[in-house]
């Protein structure tokens, strides 16, 4: 049984005679975490709102559980858009609420699972005006998904919270994913990206440029990096073609044919090593050289 739920052949969108999305194909399966990358510009966006039916494209065919977008299709999206828009005078609980009439749901018990779920049930009275920005980006989260959608979209979700609510909206992700919910998510957050999505899209100047699983293409970029805990000031060393230094953290891309013994002698001699691990390059780095064009 074929288990895709969103797919997207060919899809190409111009503006002003500028193509901005051009043949793009891609397929999301049920329960599936699915991440949407690219640098600002890249058209993601445009693919979003093409899948939401916000904008139509010029060619090429979305479809959901294999049946075209409609009404009754499109109430059962839900969608947290990258520019936020709460009811500043209402209460956190007036609001979802609201929302959750507007797609005839009564959504009571589950705004008050949802609210506690994310550590804000002691906030249910307040204003939207009243909360911090990471508070408010927790709620317009659980307002994108109060009417229990069965495909959920959310473009940078992570924007504006901290490790510990960053910690729990990515527990809440993988949970609406084991629940059977197909989610894509667009974010610049590669190691987010990375620790949730099982497969990636990337699209640089409206074109694809990596497909599949971030299993496959990281091993498709080769076995050339050294993952570093160190603790000293570390130099440039003979053999590493480039250095992403973090402080007491650091990925090294070597050079072709470059032998990891000496590479770890050097950096005995000149750091404290308390991580060496050889591995594939971080998604990050590829997000990188793929932008680059390195």
């Amino acid at each position: 049984m074929d288990k895709t739920t969103i797919n997207v052949s060919r899809l190409s969108k111009s503006f002003n005679g500028q193509n901005v999305v051009r043949d793009i194909s891609f397929d999301i399966k049920k329960g599936e975490v699915f991440g949407l990358i690219g640098p600002n510009g890249a058209g993601k966006t445009t693919i979003i709102r093409m899948l939401l039916d916000i904008m139509r494209p010029d060619s090429g065919e979305i479809r959901i559980q294999n049946d075209k977008l409609c009404d009754e299709i499109k109430n059962r999206i839900g969608y947290l858009p990258e520019e936020r828009g709460l009811y500043k005078k209402l209460t956190v609980f007036e609001t979802l609420l609201y929302l959750g009439a507007l797609n005839e749901r009564d959504s009571k018990e589950r705004a008050g699972m949802l609210l506690e779920k994310m550590g804000m049930f002691a906030h249910k009275d307040k204003k939207i005006s009243e909360l911090s920005k990471g508070m408010q980006q927790k709620i317009q989260i659980i307002a994108s998904i109060i009417h229990d959608p069965e495909f959920i979209i959310l473009d940078e979700p992570f924007s504006g919270l901290d490790p510990v609510n960053m910690r729990l909206v990515k527990d809440l992700i993988i949970e609406l994913g084991k629940a059977g919910k197909t989610i894509l998510i667009s974010t610049h957050m590669m190691e987010q990206v990375e620790q949730m999505c099982s497969r990636i899209f990337m699209i640089n100047k409206g074109e694809g440029v990596l497909y599949g699983s971030i299993d496959e293409i990281k091993t498709r970029y080769g076995k050339n990096t050294v993952l570093l805990e160190f603790e000293g000031d570390l130099k440039n060393i003979p053999g590493v073609k480039k250095m992403n230094n973090s402080g007491h953290y650091a990925e090294l891309i070597l050079e072709s044919g470059t032998d990891t013994q000496a590479i770890l002698k050097n950096l005995a001699e000149m750091v404290r090593v308390n991580k060496f691990e050889i591995s594939t390059p971080s998604l990050n780095e590829i997000f990188i050289r793929v932008v680059e064009g390195t």
